[in-house]
């Protein structure tokens, strides 16, 4: 798993080819392409055609319906913004890592059960950041975060030097990275 996850919105296909190859120029070679907006599925199976060295995968996936589109378009890895079993279920019968959401110790327990040991905590910033992780780190050893949600250039250091961190997700990443193409 790459360490940087860039949050893409992509909202018109013809800004696939700048953000992407922004965020390479960048260091930066993995994108969750959200499916919050309709052309979603066409993203990514034009990042996944045309950046074959980026892991490309899809965010915000909240129900099996998307979780298919997303993997039929290619996607490499599914993320939520909360648990879905469906979209577990979905990336189990594929064996395509899930990422779901999940900030308390029952949300935690249920992805325990579906075999998810590696979890998104969002929004970080709203429910504790890394003081929460090192909490929640104590019952659940064996689980791994990626902090998204108010984890930026302020506090990302703090978060990578935590063990249990698995990676940071962020849309800053893409901002950054346009800020430097452009600048």
């Amino acid at each position: 798993m790459e360490k940087f996850i860039s949050v893409v919105v992509i909202k018109a296909l013809s800004e696939t080819d700048k953000i992407l190859t922004a965020l390479q120029n960048n260091g930066i070679h993995c994108a969750e392409i959200t499916f919050r907006t309709a052309c979603a599925a066409e993203a990514i199976a034009y990042a996944c055609k045309n950046y074959p060295e980026m892991s490309i995968g899809a965010g915000t996936v909240i129900n099996a319906d998307q979780c298919r589109q997303a993997l039929e378009a290619g996607a490499q890895f599914i993320v939520s913004p909360g648990l879905s079993v469906g979209v577990a279920e979905v990336c189990r019968e594929k064996n395509i890592p899930y990422y779901p959401g999940c900030v308390t110790p029952t949300e935690i327990m249920q992805a325990l059960e579906l075999g998810i040991t590696t979890v998104k905590f969002f929004p970080a910033n709203v429910y504790g950041g890394l003081k929460a992780l090192k909490a929640l780190s104590a019952p659940f050893p064996q689980v791994r975060f990626i902090p998204t949600g108010g984890v930026d250039r302020s506090n990302i250091d703090e978060f990578l030097a935590f063990d249990k961190v698995a990676a940071i997700g962020g849309s800053f990443f893409v901002k950054e990275a346009l800020e430097k193409m452009e600048g």
